[in-house]
């Protein structure tokens, strides 16, 4: 029973600290800065056998022709384990793979960890019923949800 209470709270939580920023992107509030925020997304990417192919800072970007831009940065990662199966489902898919995740801050100065799901990959590309869309959904909830945790 107890660990029952744990798995409602837990989900409860999670649910409340969702935000729907837009279609098929899942938007998860974090306590950590940006950075922070991110340097645990790319260790856990690497802790878990992922490749990370980039970061992105994009107000590191802006900076550099004179804009301001809040802080902003995107990882780029994947394995052909993961993705090898869902490009088999739909080829188009690969226009959205490697899988991506942005960390960014909000105007009241909340840090929020970002990325598209695999289910609106799959309806996008036609194989919302692949394998493979759940198989990453739960890959990429465990990640965002580890790397928020306090």
């Amino acid at each position: 029973m107890k660990k029952l209470s744990w798995v409602i709270a837990a989900s409860l939580l999670t649910f409340s600290t969702l935000a729907a920023a837009a279609d098929g992107l899942v938007a998860v509030r974090s306590p950590h800065s940006v950075a922070s925020t991110m340097d645990r997304v790319e260790a856990l990417a690497q802790q878990r056998g992922l490749t990370v192919f980039a970061r992105i800072d994009h107000a590191a970007g802006a900076a550099k022709i004179g804009k301001t831009l809040r802080p902003t940065q995107v990882i780029i990662f994947g394995n052909p384990q993961g993705g090898t199966p869902f490009i088999e489902c739909a080829q188009t898919v690969g226009i959205d793979l490697p899988l991506k995740i942005l960390v960014w801050e909000d105007r009241a100065a909340q840090v929020w960890l970002g990325y598209n799901t695999p289910d609106f990959l799959g309806i996008r590309h036609g194989a919302a019923n692949c394998q493979a869309v759940a198989n990453l959904r739960k890959a990429l909830d465990g990640l965002a949800g580890t790397a928020v945790a306090p």
